[in-house]
């Protein structure tokens, strides 16, 4: 079952980073208390070698005295005034999710039933891929598929499509399901932290193809997986959720690829779901994740 508590009693989030100085917490309290805000969460972290102070604020939206389409206008005295980078969301706005993806598709089922029951505060209603193999199944779904193939090398034509589908359905978040393209660096432009990939921990011991094969080979005994936002630099965004599991030699190469695969899809939902319910602060390509 659907929990309907975001749209019932919705609640507005602010994430800021700015250097850090006396008054802070004090600051935004104030500004919360004195226009009638009643705060549910409150998160913080002081990065010491960057001098940096971080913080989650999350307060209710009833009752308070500032009508939300007026809430960033009235707090950007109060941000400048400390050189804040910030950034406000609300609880019951529903983000569209695209899913980018290849011929892999344990992510991507896997995305679908957990948005599907409710997990997501979230739709996806487009579905992007370079292959046309998964078509019919997605469209049987009723969500609109999308094949943008990469031809005669052309990536700026296949990417060209993939904007043009992303803007026609105003997607907020793209989410690389074993997408196994690399996006160029004025396409990541478009969406600076808002598209999510994962891939194997191995990276780069284990970089190309059939990494599972190599770690087989090598006898390890812990893979991983790694979910983070995807930057110019391949595989070298800021990282939202990591785990792993052991192996040993016991375990075949089949084996391994299924834990492996087991372990993608749970370490991509993580980041997904933090990502919607505005717990990741991205900064100096890191993050703070406020669980």
């Amino acid at each position: 079952m659907k929990n309907n508590n975001h749209q019932e009693n919705p609640t507005v989030v602010l994430l800021l980073h700015c250097p850090d100085r006396k008054g802070l917490v004090a600051g935004v309290s104030n500004f919360i208390y004195q226009n009638n805000g009643n705060i549910t969460h409150a998160d913080q972290h002081i990065d010491t070698e960057k001098n940096l102070f971080l913080q989650r604020v999350e307060w209710e939206l009833k009752g308070f005295k500032i009508p939300r389409e007026k809430i960033a206008e009235e707090f950007s005295p109060l941000a400048k005034s400390f050189n804040m980078t910030w950034e406000l969301h609300f609880s019951d706005y529903i983000p569209k999710i695209a899913i980018f993806v290849s011929k892999y598709e344990h992510c991507l089922q896997d995305l679908l039933l957990r948005q599907r029951i409710g997990e997501f505060n979230a739709t996806i209603p487009l579905i992007i891929s370079n292959h046309p193999d998964l078509k019919n199944p997605i469209e049987d779904l009723g969500i609109e598929f999308a094949c943008c193939p990469l031809e005669n090398d052309n990536q700026k034509n296949q990417e060209k499509c993939m904007l043009g589908k992303l803007k026609e359905k105003g997607i907020d978040l793209i989410v690389l399901a074993r997408f196994m393209r690399i996006l160029s660096n004025d396409f990541v432009k478009h969406y600076p932290n808002k598209i999510i990939n994962i891939h194997h921990s191995f990276l780069p011991a284990f970089a190309g193809a059939k990494p599972y094969h190599q770690a087989h080979e090598k006898g390890v005994k812990i893979i991983g997986a790694t979910a983070h936002y995807v930057t110019a630099e391949l595989d070298n965004g800021p990282i939202i959720e990591q785990d792993t599991i052991r192996i040993s030699h016991r375990d075949s190469v089949e084996d391994i690829i299924r834990k492996g695969r087991d372990l993608e899809k749970i370490v991509l939902a993580r980041a997904v779901n933090l990502h919607l319910n505005n717990r990741v602060l991205s900064y100096a390509n890191k993050t703070v994740v406020f669980d």
